[in-house]
């Protein structure tokens, strides 16, 4: 009775941890969804978390569980997860996140997770706990979902700028201050639709580990969803402003039809991956996105200083988040 006790108690603290990452993964990625919004002007910082926090819990509606299935079920080996390894990546994940919002560097907490789970199993059982497919599905959206968000965000930004040709610039900015809320909208959809189902997607994995779910189950249990999109969608009312002025100001300056673009390319890309499954960066994406974007004007509107900055912690979080989780794993074994 009391190993029963202490089994569930276990469980119920990493699901609370699990929960905790889900709620600073939307602290820390609100300003992938409000950054371009805020910067523009077209919503004060306070108006632009609550309507970025709206959308993403109404993604629970919208998108099916195919992140979920991959985090769960697609990226470990069957019968290596324990409540050791879903400890260490969680750790590992939060601390890099820690670490990054700090600092003010939009990395990905997507990544830092996957991080995580990696350095954890790794540290079990070695690369042969890992499924080289989802792995590598994974670590390879990591370049193209940045490179199809600036693809999508120039060419958004030449077919509207041809559209536009002739029109005052007065009429322009008034058209797209509303046609950004739009834009903003759909990606804060497509931030909730993937990121929220990561965290669902390792909580399912802990309950199949332990016992409290079944790998015949289809879906994981409801409670579970919703949980995750409630926790993401009050980490981004309370916002990362470190970060927002990181992506809305430094990368380039953009003006509401840049931003309109931008949100628009990142949002059909976060679409996609969560149609087919993919677990990508919003940051990466965003990021992508408003470079496209800049790149259209003249190579020099973007301070590619910044952006090489981003990039290389883009380079280190999955190596970064694994070694912190491999050191908790081995902690983990001595605390419980």
């Amino acid at each position: 009775m009391e190993t029963v006790q202490l089994g569930f108690w276990v469980v119920a603290t990493l699901v609370v941890l699990a929960v905790a990452f889900d709620f600073m993964n939307g602290f820390h990625d609100a300003a992938n969804s409000i950054a371009t919004v805020v910067s523009t002007g077209v919503l004060k910082p306070q108006q632009a978390v609550v309507f970025a926090a709206l959308f993403n819990f109404i993604a629970v509606f919208v998108f099916h569980l195919s992140v979920a299935a991959t985090i769960g079920k697609g990226i470990v080996m069957p019968g290596i997860v324990d409540a050791h390894v879903v400890f260490g990546a969680l750790v590992g994940a939060i601390a890099w996140n820690v670490i990054t919002w700090w600092y003010g560097i939009p990395s990905s907490s997507s990544h830092a997770l996957i991080g995580g789970i990696v350095g954890a199993v790794i540290a079990k059982s070695g690369v042969s706990g890992l499924v080289a497919a989802g792995v590598l599905k994974t670590v390879a959206f990591i370049f193209v979902s940045p490179l199809l968000g600036f693809t999508l965000g120039s060419l958004l930004m030449v077919v509207v700028a041809w559209l536009v040709r002739g029109t005052t610039p007065l009429r322009v900015d008034r058209w797209f201050r509303r046609a950004q809320l739009l834009s903003a909208g759909l990606y804060s959809l497509g931030h909730g639709g993937n990121d929220a189902q990561k965290t669902i997607g390792i909580i399912w994995m802990l309950l199949i580990a332990t016992g409290y779910a079944s790998t015949a189950d289809k879906l994981p249990p409801t409670w579970v969803i919703w949980t995750c999109y409630i926790a993401i969608a009050l980490g981004t009312m309370f916002g990362g402003w470190r970060i927002v002025k990181t992506m809305g100001q430094k990368i380039t300056k953009l003006k509401p039809v840049g931003g309109f673009c931008a949100e628009t390319g990142g949002a059909m890309t976060l679409f996609l991956a969560t149609a087919l499954g993919i677990p990508v960066s919003t940051t990466h994406t965003i990021t992508g996105a408003i470079v496209g974007v800049g790149s259209t004007q003249r190579a020099s509107a973007v301070r590619w200083g910044v952006a090489g900055n981003i990039v290389w912690a883009w380079i280190f979080t999955i190596p970064a988040s694994a070694f912190i989780a491999a050191v908790f794993y081995g902690m983990s074994l001595y605390l419980f």
